[in-house]
């Protein structure tokens, strides 16, 4: 091969070989408008070609589906990988030979990349209807075990059933293919449960005196139930856990834990998994398939590993991206209404775009959020609507939180800054700096115009500010993460400001050391100049306070979270959160700020949280299992702190009379003072 140039899609590094001599690559000489995929049938004449000239033709195309293909394509020199091309050129699907698709072209390029990392052990993808994917899924199982000695493919399914019908669709298209891609099978050539190339193909001699056999591949592809133990101690080089978001019978990412020992040994990496699917509610199926997606991002690896938490890589595409009908005779999206004539792959006139026509589709279900919401999660355009959260079943008011996330999807970034809080010349109690910093552990969408100064008597904007925090402690989510500190600043109502009542700054992390988190809080607090209420069931963050002496910084227990049991500890400091009155309570506020100031209010205005991580946090709250949703326990912490009230400090004035007295004793009047 030569020299390959290195490009990356969605995090994903892929590699394209150097373009080769122009005159080598199939189309040159054609006019442009000319030049677009054709396969490469099977010679006419195979039957009667000589030897020499069908070892030809069967060399050339061992090489294209080992190395890729180059072709012309309006002009441009295009590739496409050796599974790509296998796929296109020999894979007979239901409708005949596949269409090529530049979307299609991206996915095999990163498909490719997950099979020479070492550290990955293959991709999901969560996907639009009639995508096409489970043919591709065949594909890929059926050309890697039959280029592969002593290897196993697997397939699984939403159901039993399911599981069934995609392996057949791999023995259709292992019937289809010329006998020079067909390794000898095992028993008939129509399976019912396993596609086995385990016998040795054989030759008689002339004489019939003397038999040779041909060496087998020693491999098999099979199809298993939908349970969360199948493939249990197996061995495999190819999986393919189809429709995943949509298990009922089984949890897809409990089999994912059993299957993934299958694809290695040890900490080596010997077999692949591509997991495609549609996404039903998060109730139905989708959750599961969403706890692997989250666990699958290739930018967030396990340190000292390079691998993510899952072994996965996640990879998703568009809906209005290879939507049916809208794909030109070149193979590419037509995304964006065309300016001029553009035709699609039968000859008919495309004449609106693909996001266009599904936006109408859209806006004509504005009015029935349920059947949006379907519509979004059917033929998503962002990941967030392929697992978008039932309407029904969300504790707030999901629409409007959607109708945020989507507000801030396009004006979000201008909206907020990343950066930290540091000490000025790094001296601790002196002056608390806002560095901007890409990297750092806040975002903020408002910050006092000026210093307020450090007061350990008083936070200098206790009335107007307030701020809230979960804090961690060594507990481990349900899922095996470690939970994350979080806070938030709170800037309260104030007739006289527009930009009141909404959350200004944000942070959630998790420093190696707990004491470096209690420092990111004290500053955060000094440089608002206002107290924090704190999860008082984890005492750390209290203690480092009052040790540093800003024990006023500390908020007491809102009068409105105390039970007749808890009135007797009015000084209390904190809030414990295990009590049903104190989540109830935070519940009650958390609902009432997204009805009243997130997603379109009821003047036509947008509301005002800015933060991505609470938006979706929010979404999946569930107050009977709180220990993963970090974000909305301190949003929660925050709106009961905001509405604490604190009697502003009234300085004491000297009383001068508007009359002056006068001692009018003696000769001249005398002013009392």
């Amino acid at each position: 091969m030569s020299e390959k140039n290195i490009d990356e899609i969605q995090g994903i590094s892929v590699s394209v070989p150097k373009i080769p001599p122009r005159k080598t690559i199939q189309g040159y000489g054609k006019k442009k408008r000319e030049q677009k995929w054709e396969r490469n049938p099977l010679p006419s004449n195979w039957d009667t070609m000589s030897e020499g000239a069908r070892s030809k033709f069967v060399e050339q195309e061992f090489v294209r589906r080992r190395d890729g293909y180059w072709f012309y394509n309006n002009g441009e020199p295009t590739y496409i990988t050796g599974l790509h091309y296998y796929y296109l050129n020999w894979c007979k699907i239901d409708v005949g030979y596949p269409s090529y698709w530049d979307r299609d072209r991206r996915f095999f390029l990163v498909w490719e990349s997950c099979i020479k990392d070492n550290n990955c052990y293959g991709l999901i993808m969560p996907k639009h209807r009639r995508q096409g994917a489970s043919w591709k899924a065949a594909a890929i199982v059926l050309e890697g075990i039959t280029s592969m000695y002593n290897s196993n493919g697997g397939i699984m399914s939403k159901t039993g059933a399911d599981s069934k019908k995609l392996f057949d669709k791999v023995v259709y298209l292992f019937r289809q293919l010329p006998p020079f891609f067909q390794p000898i099978i095992e028993g008939t050539d129509s399976p019912k449960t396993v596609l086995s190339f385990k016998k040795p193909g054989e030759r008689i001699t002339k004489n019939k005196q003397t038999v040779s056999k041909s060496e087998a591949l020693n491999s098999q592809i099979d199809w298993r139930n939908t349970k969360n133990n199948s493939y249990d101690g197996d061995k495999l080089a190819i999986f393919v856990s189809d429709e995943g978001g949509k298990w009922l019978e089984a949890d897809v990412s409990k089999n994912w834990q059993i299957v993934k020992p299958a694809l290695s040994q040890g900490r080596k990496i010997v077999g692949k998994a591509f997991l495609p699917s549609t996404v039903n509610e998060m109730e139905a199926g989708g959750k599961s398939f969403k706890d692997i997606w989250d666990d699958s991002d290739q930018n967030d690896k396990v340190p000292g590993t390079n691998r993510t938490r899952s072994g996965l890589y996640r990879y998703f595409t568009e809906a209005y991206d290879g939507y049916e009908g809208f794909i030109d005779e070149y193979g590419m999206s037509v995304i964006h209404t065309p300016t001029s004539k553009t035709f699609d792959l039968d000859g008919d006139e495309i004449t609106i775009g693909s996001k266009e026509y599904l936006s109408q589709i859209r806006n004509g279900l504005k009015n029935d959020t349920n059947k949006l919401a379907e519509h979004k999660r059917q033929f998503p355009w962002t990941p967030e609507e392929a697992f978008r959260v039932s309407v029904d079943t969300c504790l707030f008011d999901a629409e409007k939180i959607y109708q945020q996330i989507e507000y801030l999807e396009v004006v979000g970034p201008s909206l907020t800054s990343r950066g930290n809080f540091i000490w000025k010349n790094a001296e601790q109690d002196s002056e608390v700096r806002w560095i901007p910093d890409k990297k750092g552990k806040w975002d903020v969408s408002w910050v006092p115009p000026n210093d307020v100064g450090i007061n350990k008597k008083r936070p200098p904007n206790q009335e107007l500010l307030v701020a809230g925090c979960d804090p961690f402690d060594h507990d481990v989510t349900t899922d095996g993460r470690r939970s994350n500190g979080a806070a938030y600043v709170f800037k309260k109502f104030n007739i006289h400001e527009e930009e009141s009542h909404m959350f200004v700054a944000e942070y959630i992390n998790r420093p190696p050391k707990a004491e470096m988190f209690y420092e990111d809080m004290l500053k955060m607090c000094i440089f608002y100049g206002c107290q924090i209420l704190v999860e008082n069931n984890k005492i750390g963050l209290l203690q480092y306070f009052k040790k540093r002496g800003y024990e006023k910084y500390l908020m007491a227990r809102p009068e409105s979270t105390h039970t007749k049991f808890s009135k007797t500890r009015q000084v209390e400091l904190g809030l414990p959160t295990t009590g049903q009155a104190v989540i109830s309570a935070m519940t009650d506020a958390l609902q009432a700020y997204v009805y009243d100031y997130i997603g379109i209010r009821e003047d036509g205005t947008m509301g005002n949280l800015f933060f991505f991580n609470l938006l979706k946090d929010l979404l999946e709250f569930d107050a009977t299992n709180r220990t993963k949703f970090d974000a909305s326990m301190a949003a929660g912490i925050t709106l009961l702190a905001a509405q604490k009230n604190i009697k502003p400090k009234i300085e004491k004035k000297v009383y001068i009379p508007f009359v002056k007295k006068y001692n009018n004793t003696g000769v001249i009047s005398k002013l009392i003072k």
